[in-house]
């Protein structure tokens, strides 16, 4: 049986460990030392490790896990790395025959433009992309390349697990309902999120359907999320979404 867990990094970081038996993958290591503490504690082989993109706080362990175990790494084609890898693009396809697991690279440009997703077993790693109940800053790409991302992603099936990298979500939420005062879906997240951050436990792994529900950059065709953005609902039967998009992402920039 496939298990995932999450294994935190600095301050908000999760690195996510996919483990069959005693094989393993990591998903974006940026510090070693945890992920070496618990596999060497529990006898575990690294088998390989994800990249999505380039960000220090995603990459920086690689080096010190190759140096333990010699583990496959798989990286975008847009970046260059100081580690051995193979590159990855759109549509490549990741044998994990341990785990007996195949993932497919989604590109998703927007928070950098090398990043990508690995989507399989119902399951999406998607790095900085898409948080719960929000969405990585464009530090490269545009709001236009970020929007049709998230487009993307809201497109998978609804029951698919998102497995993102930075524990925002409470936050996120508070920003949401902020926009929605509304919707009651969000209240009850809200809710939900800050009872299990009060006890220590992840608010992660979301859904595709709580985010539809909840996450407002996935919900910018709703009159709601235009209203906040500034457009009247009622004229803006030709308003692009990527520009409600754009508003409400500078918004939570500052928020």
């Amino acid at each position: 049986m496939l298990k995932i867990s999450a294994i935190p990094a600095f301050k908000d970081n999760y690195i996510w460990l996919l483990q069959r038996g005693n094989h393993t993958v990591v998903v974006d290591p940026g510090d070693a030392t945890p992920v070496i503490s618990l596999l060497k504690a529990l006898s575990l082989n690294l088998d390989a490790i994800l990249i999505t993109h380039h960000h220090a706080d995603h990459i920086d362990g690689v080096n010190e896990l190759l140096r333990h175990w010699p583990a496959k790494v798989y990286a975008p084609k847009r970046s260059q790395y100081n580690f051995p890898h193979q590159a990855v693009a759109e549509n490549s396809i990741i044998q994990l025959g341990a785990l007996e697991l195949n993932l497919v690279v989604m590109e998703l440009p927007g928070h950098t433009l090398d990043h990508v997703g690995y989507y399989g077993a119902n399951s999406l790693f998607c790095g900085d992309t898409l948080f719960g109940g929000g969405c990585g800053r464009l530090f490269e790409g545009t709001p236009q390349q970020m929007y049709l991302a998230l487009q993307r992603l809201a497109n998978l099936p609804e029951d698919t697990a998102i497995y993102c990298a930075h524990e925002y979500t409470q936050h996120n939420l508070e920003f949401a309902l902020s926009l929605e005062p509304d919707n009651v879906a969000l209240t009850q997240r809200l809710a939900d999120v800050s009872l299990q951050r009060q006890k220590g436990e992840p608010s992660l792994p979301s859904t595709i359907r709580l985010e539809l529900e909840t996450n407002p950059f996935l919900r910018c065709l709703k009159p709601a999320i235009q209203h906040a953005a500034g457009f009247n609902p009622s004229t803006a039967i030709n308003v692009d979404p990527a520009e409600v998009f754009s508003v409400i992402r500078s918004l939570r920039n500052h928020y």
